[in-house]
Order: C-alpha cells, then sequence, then structure tokens
C-alpha cells in the first residue's frame, strides 16, 4: 500500500511542478530559490522548508524526472517475459516515453539533458540504478546459456556500449528521428544471437593494419 501524501509531501511535489516549468521556459538551473518561493506564492524561508538547499531541489527534479522510468524498469523486471524480451522491453519502454517527451518539446528535453550534464552526481544513483536492473536480465539470460564466457560485468559494459544511444539522453536528443523500436529490437537480437567471449576472428592478432 502507498504511504499516504502528507501536506509537507504534496506540498514539495507543487514546487517540484512549478520548477519543471521554470526548467522548461528557460532551461537548465536559470533560476533563484528567491525566484521560485516568488512564483510559489511564498517567502524564500518558507521554500528552503520544503527543500533546504537549491541542490536538494535539483536532486528532487532529477527524481521526478526518472520516477517513471524507474517504474518501467521495475514492472519490466518483475515480469515473466524471457530475458530476450525482457532486455527489449527495458530500453523500448523508456524509449518510447522518453520519445513522447522530445515529440512534445525538444528544447524543454535539451533543457533536462543540460540540467544532468550540470548536476551528474546527483543522478549518478539512477545510472547505476539501470545497470542494477540491467545486470539482473543478464543473469538471467546467462541462465539460459547466452553470453558464454562473459562475467555480468563484462557483458553489462558491453551491452551499455551497444544500447546507449537508446536510453542517453544527452546523445539520444541529438540524433532522435534516426532512432525507433525496430532498430532497437534488431540490436537486441544482435546482444542476443552474437555476444560471447568467443573470438570470431575480428581481434587482430599482430596489431593493427591497413586492409
Amino acid at each position: 500500500m502507498a504511504r499516504p501524501q502528507t501536506d509537507l509531501d504534496s506540498g514539495r511535489d507543487a514546487i517540484l511542478e512549478l520548477m519543471v516549468e521554470l526548467i522548461e521556459e528557460r532551461g537548465s538551473s536559470a533560476f533563484t530559490m528567491t525566484e521560485l518561493a516568488g512564483r510559489a506564492g511564498m517567502s524564500t524561508a518558507n521554500l528552503y522548508r520544503y527543500f533546504e538547499s537549491k541542490e536538494a531541489l535539483i536532486e528532487a527534479v532529477a527524481g521526478y524526472w526518472f520516477r517513471p522510468k524507474i517504474e518501467i524498469m521495475e514492472e519490466v523486471i518483475a515480469s515473466d517475459l524471457n530475458p530476450r524480451r525482457k532486455m527489449y522491453e527495458f530500453y523500448a519502454r523508456r524509449f518510447a516515453r522518453m520519445k513522447s517527451e522530445w515529440d512534445r518539446d525538444p528544447v524543454a528535453f535539451a533543457s533536462y539533458v543540460e540540467l544532468g550534464n550540470e548536476h551528474f552526481e546527483l543522478v549518478r544513483s539512477y545510472v547505476d540504478l539501470g545497470d542494477h536492473y540491467l545486470s539482473v536480465i543478464i543473469g538471467e539470460a546467462m541462465a539460459e546459456g547466452h553470453f558464454a564466457g562473459l562475467t555480468i560485468d563484462e557483458a553489462l559494459s558491453l551491452i551499455n556500449q551497444m544500447t546507449s544511444v537508446y536510453v542517453n539522453i544527452g546523445v539520444m536528443g541529438l540524433i532522435m528521428p534516426k532512432l525507433n523500436t525496430d532498430k532497437l529490437a534488431r540490436i537486441i537480437d544482435a546482444v542476443f544471437d552474437g555476444l560471447s567471449a568467443q573470438d570470431r576472428g575480428a581481434k587482430a592478432v599482430s596489431g593493427l593494419r591497413a586492409a
């Protein structure tokens, strides 16, 4: 059962919505706590009752933005899909949501990219959580014989490099029109059909050379 929302919780949510409006109007963190308090119709001192610092507010905005993406990941992890389908859904559902956000307002989307770049340490935990959930799927896939010879960490690193464009909003925003779920499905199939520790001839044995 969800925890009942307190007056403090509802006040925080209302302020976060105003903060989101500011970000989408002006971009990144170009605001002051005094300005936000004025928009919220309260004193700056009262604003600090909800958020003890500007950094705490930005951290809460990150949580607000990532919340639906986390819900998607948790729903996929809890599903009874097979590992291949589960990995596809893990990426595709989040991509579809972010693509809709980009379609709605590419400039606002870029503002969130900028905010994340400016305060990456505040959003690192969400990146780590995504890696944790992906590792769970990789473990399930390995139990079925996929990714032979690789450790979970090795497979995680390789898969992240192969799929990063579908979750890295900084890169995604630059090439969004070229991304789609059909291409993603082919990438996931390639991961499952080909990724292993086996050397199939691509790796040089005596250094790089011209063709």
